[in-house]
């Protein structure tokens, strides 16, 4: 008895195992395609689909065109997501532009490495991470999630920029820094700039970030 009562146990742990590990990405599509409908009222997890359906709806053009990165991070993300591509609608894909890279584990090692054209680099999902360009012209990278709309999560602009504010005496604290140094680096910053992304609009430059699914 005590034999089986241990073997239902692990399958129970293993049970759950199976089931949290499938909460991280979005859920499967039930048909071919569910393209979104981007003007219905109907709140659901994700859009509901509509029934005119184009070829233009898994369609979009905007990666190939330069984003602004006239801006204080100097980089800008132009998502293709649901609401660039209202076909990837429960397929749980998306795609965007960015800039370079390196990503910090729950143990504060910094993952880091150069890339050229033609290389890939993956970030674990949700660990803090950066891009940044070091060459002396424009750079493009196509980034693919497990997501239709992921979210994104600029910790500087958090941490400073947050209304109503995060209090002085907590980021001293965090930083090992003077208040006088925290009141300096919020100053850079205008409140709700660049914080966490809704996953109702779209994603806009985040370095460094942390990107949910």
């Amino acid at each position: 008895m005590a034999a089986a009562g241990a073997f239902s146990g692990v399958l129970l742990m293993m049970g759950v195992v199976m089931l949290s590990s499938r909460v991280y990405a979005d859920p499967d599509s039930l048909q071919d395609i569910c393209v979104a409908d981007l003007t219905s009222a109907v709140k659901v997890n994700g859009y509901p689909c509509k029934s005119n359906v184009t070829a233009d709806d898994f369609f979009f053009s905007g990666i190939a065109n330069p984003g602004d990165t006239n801006n204080s991070v100097g980089a800008l993300v132009p998502g293709a997501n649901v609401q660039k591509v209202p076909g990837l609608n429960t397929l749980g894909i998306s795609l965007a532009r960015e800039l370079d890279v390196g990503f910090i584990t729950t143990a504060n090692v910094l993952i880091a490495k150069s890339i050229k054209k033609g290389d890939i680099f993956a970030f674990p999902k949700g660990l803090v991470h950066y891009q940044k360009n070091n060459g002396d012209s424009p750079a493009a990278v196509l980034s693919a999630f497990n997501s239709q709309l992921p979210g994104t999560q600029s910790i500087a602009a958090t941490l400073f920029a947050a209304a109503p504010p995060v209090p002085d005496n907590v980021l001293a604290k965090a930083f090992q820094v003077g208040t006088e140094e925290v009141q300096q680096i919020k100053s850079k910053f205008a409140p709700n700039q660049n914080l966490r992304k809704d996953r109702s609009k779209p994603m806009k430059s985040a370095i460094p970030e942390i990107v949910h699914f």
